[in-house]
């Protein structure tokens, strides 16, 4: 999961966080992943997007779509789990609809490289 607009977010976090180091050790990560993610070497993972939800109490809302609070409080917590839950899953669903219409595209690709149409 890589996006422009979540890499700004986690930048926020960082600048929140007074630079990578002080937030790879808020969150228990090494500081050079932290780098990586954003710097576009490494996919934004599930792994950092709980650690930045549920130790540091981000919203997953926000985080991931830009939307609502930044933060959560404690009352919120319960559905802060939830929310990610939600999430995780509809990311399943939707990386899985991606590999089916990968393989459906390569069949018609090799469909069209093996059986060309004769043109009239």
């Amino acid at each position: 999961m890589s996006d422009d607009a979540l890499i700004k977010r986690l930048k926020v976090i960082v600048k929140d966080h007074g630079g990578q180091l002080a937030l790879a050790r808020a969150i228990e990560v090494d500081q050079g992943f932290i780098s990586k993610v954003i710097n576009k070497k490494q996919e934004i993972s599930y792994y950092l997007i709980r650690k930045l939800c549920f130790q540091l109490k981000y919203s997953p809302e926000w985080l991931i779509l830009g939307s609502g609070e930044k933060k959560i409080t404690k009352a919120e917590s319960p559905k802060l789990i939830t929310e990610i839950q939600m999430l995780r899953t509809e990311v399943d669903i939707l990386h899985a609809r991606m590999r089916a219409y990968e393989l459906q595209l390569n069949d018609l690709r090799e469909n069209t490289l093996t059986h060309p149409q004769q043109v009239g």
